[in-house]
């Protein structure tokens, strides 16, 4: 079994999160921020039923519904790094991000607008 995410220390975020503001972000920032941000839907939306996938860094498992246990799981998001941690922030709502075509969402209950934003905005 996959080792679970974990939210990172604040500090670490709160520093990713001012370069990501000052256009500056490394490729650790996103890797710390993606992770962060995925590990606390996990923990606010728990469950096995959507998987949330930020290709290279990570995906989770979540939302509530039938469990998903083998192969591709019936509903699925994607997207990439820059627009998770935008969504996770408050920076780009679900509608914009779905609008705009920076997320791809198939199957049920895969639209986490009810779930976003997480926290620490990024304008």
């Amino acid at each position: 079994m996959p080792a679970r995410l974990k939210p990172a220390a604040a500090a670490d975020v709160a520093a990713a999160l001012d370069r990501v503001r000052a256009g500056e972000p490394a490729k650790a920032d996103l890797r710390l921020l993606t992770k962060h941000y995925l590990a606390l839907l996990e923990q606010r939306a728990p469950g096995r039923s959507v998987e949330v996938r930020v290709p290279p860094y990570a995906a989770v498992q979540c939302i509530e519904g039938v469990r998903h246990t083998r192969g591709t799981p019936p509903a699925v998001i994607e997207t990439d790094a820059v627009s998770w941690i935008a969504l996770a922030t408050g920076a780009m709502t679900w509608s914009e991000a779905v609008d705009q075509a920076r997320v791809r969402a198939s199957g049920e209950r895969t639209d986490l607008s009810a779930h976003l934003p997480l926290g620490g905005v990024v304008r």
